[in-house]
């Protein structure tokens, strides 16, 4: 099905071509024409599915259906995302397909000045991209009226949840009008996801695009069972054998992202790290270096990568594994993605063992075991009772495989826009 099916404008059309794509994705498929038909929507998808698009598209659309027509602009439509990056992308998506229409958006989020941002809403703008905090902070100000807002988005629902946004939802939505349309998105449908969409939803339509909690399917999951010590030297081993150019690795904390990117950096490999603690400017120069190659390995907590937008990103790395299994599947989803291969690599010590079963667990199945020649452990990571076996071609196995390692150069940003048109996927 092409994007001219779905009901959108010859403006949006044209931005969307523009940007390079020609069929939507599932999540597009099924979530934009019930947006355009103005109901509420709880949508189940998880990054790397397009479902910024899937909302964005509509939204515009359905702001241009009742045009202001010599009216003051005022803030039609609320997108509260859960990180400064995530709300960024949105905004970039806004923008992007939103170019060729007469409508004005603006981001809203901490760690930088209010005043420019207080002037852009003094000029007057339609969309208002948000998280919570500095979104709150504009309405006690007095600086932001949403009590013209006709769509509100919540998007990464489950996320906001899990960084304890909960009281600061509450308050948004209670400044909002009673009469608007809300879309809510969300990697899983937890009770406490369950709860809030019966709190905000008004006879909603329910899309879900991926079975809750599921493993990408074109990601290479694999564990390497190697002693707590010797992690660091093993991840670096990979990166310079390999010849890995771009690398997301994850870390439990903040003070543990810092230090591996420091001792990666000695080692002789390019790494920044990103997390919570991080200033807007540290962290927006660490992912623009991410993404350009000039920063090979970039390290990072849940919540500071929670959203990130890397395109054709080849390597994950579990550096440690996650307390919550489900954050596995998240993390994994950063690779992958729009139709491309990828692979998902945990560095798994002995006392990560339960952890390492309680994703089996949730996944349904063992993840393939390998071992690197210099770094046998003194230990066997064993599968958990009532797992199936990796199926042949898994990569099973307890020797590293062949191939391991010999991937494609990863892409550039410049690389994204090429001549040929990307069947999907717009973010």
């Amino acid at each position: 099905m092409p994007f001219t099916q779905l009901g959108l404008s010859a403006e949006l059309l044209r931005a969307v071509s523009e940007e390079g794509y020609t069929k939507p994705t599932p999540i597009q498929q099924q979530a934009i024409p019930v947006v355009l038909e103005g109901r509420d929507i709880l949508a189940g998808a998880q990054t790397g599915t397009g479902k910024t698009a899937s909302f964005t598209l509509p939204l515009l659309q359905r702001l241009m259906e009742t045009p202001l027509n010599g009216r003051q602009r005022v803030v039609r439509a609320l997108i509260l995302t859960p990180t400064r990056e995530l709300a960024a992308q949105v905004q970039d998506s806004v923008r992007a397909y939103g170019k060729h229409l007469p409508l004005r958006s603006t981001v809203i989020f901490g760690g930088v000045s209010m005043v420019p941002q207080m002037r852009a809403l003094r000029n007057g703008v339609d969309i208002v991209v948000a998280t919570p905090g500095r979104l709150l902070d504009h309405v006690r100000q007095r600086t932001l009226d949403l009590s013209q807002v006709e769509m509100f988005v919540l998007d990464e629902a489950d996320r906001m949840l899990d960084m304890g946004f909960i009281r600061d939802i509450r308050q948004v939505i209670a400044v909002l009008p009673k009469a608007r349309q809300n879309l809510l998105f969300s990697a899983t449908f937890s009770e406490e996801i369950k709860a809030l969409s019966a709190q905000l939803l008004h006879n909603p339509a329910m899309v879900e695009v991926a079975r809750q909690n599921s493993a990408a399917e074109s990601v290479a999951q694999r564990v390497y069972a190697v002693e707590k010590e010797r992690k660091r030297e093993l991840l670096s081993h990979l990166v310079g054998t390999g010849n890995w150019k771009q690398v997301l690795v994850f870390v439990r904390t903040k003070h543990g992202a810092d230090r591996l990117a420091a001792q990666l950096q000695r080692d002789g490999i390019d790494s920044a790290s990103l997390h919570g603690d991080k200033s807007q400017g540290a962290r927006t120069r660490a992912l623009a270096d991410f993404k350009s190659g000039k920063v090979a390995v970039l390290v990072a907590t849940d919540i500071a990568a929670r959203g990130l937008d890397i395109d054709q990103l080849p390597h994950v790395v579990n550096f440690e594994l996650p307390n919550v299994p489900e954050d596995y599947v998240h993390r994994i989803g950063r690779t992958g993605r729009a139709g491309a291969t990828g692979e998902a690599l945990s560095l798994v010590s002995q006392d990560e063992a339960k952890l390492l079963g309680a994703i089996e667990r949730l996944l349904k199945r063992e993840v393939p075991r390998a071992t690197e020649q210099g770094f046998e452990p003194g230990f066997v990571l064993r599968a958990q009772p009532g797992h199936q076996p990796p199926r042949r071609g898994d990569g099973g196995g307890h020797s590293r495989p062949a191939n391991a390692g010999r991937h494609s150069r990863s892409r550039s940003p410049n690389d994204r826009r090429s001549s040929a048109p990307r069947a999907g996927r717009p973010q």
